[in-house]
């Protein structure tokens, strides 16, 4: 068990803290506890893929878990922030649409033995779904105009990168025919 993987396991682990921090109000300071979870888990989102290629220690655990960490950290938000009235459901089943369907295609890619790799505009919807969630977390009133636009680039930017993707690699659907 190297350090990338135990990153990826941490946040992972860090997710239900999470939950309870941004849903169940205990103290006066819940959201920005959640909050200050939610950056630490993402950091580690960072992290462990820098150390990982950085020392080679790229893992098939690691390549199959990271991704999925990265998910359930993502879509856990998401659905508490529609619980607490933050985002449209809309949004949220458009953005987990798009992971499922990315996660298919890399399976049947997978069983065809090609390792697809992400893409930029992957990378680029990730870290603004992330300061989406950030913002819509710490919900300052100030802040509503930014919020609502880093969103809204959060979820066109889910659009075209599953597009990017789907174009990228639509030779994959074929051989698995």
């Amino acid at each position: 068990m190297n350090l990338p993987n135990k990153l990826t396991i941490f946040r992972v682990i860090l997710i239900p803290f999470f939950i309870v921090f941004l849903l169940v109000p205990i103290t006066p300071v819940d959201k920005w506890i959640a909050l200050a979870i939610f950056i630490i888990a993402s950091l580690t989102d960072l992290l462990d893929g820098k150390i990982a290629r950085k020392y080679n220690l790229v893992t098939n655990f690691g390549k199959f878990m990271d991704p999925l960490a990265d998910k359930l950290l993502v879509c856990s938000a998401l659905i508490c922030l529609i619980e607490l009235e933050r985002i449209p459901s809309w949004m949220v089943i458009v953005i987990i649409a798009r992971e499922f369907i990315i996660s298919g295609f890399r399976l049947v890619a997978s069983d065809n033995g090609v390792v697809i790799a992400a893409s930029y505009w992957g990378k680029f919807k990730t870290t603004f779904q992330m300061v989406a969630v950030c913002l819509l977390i710490a919900d300052i009133p100030a802040l509503y105009l930014l919020t609502r636009i880093v969103l809204w680039i959060a979820v066109i930017l889910t659009v075209v990168s599953l597009v990017d993707y789907l174009i990228k690699n639509k030779d994959v659907m074929k051989e698995s025919k």
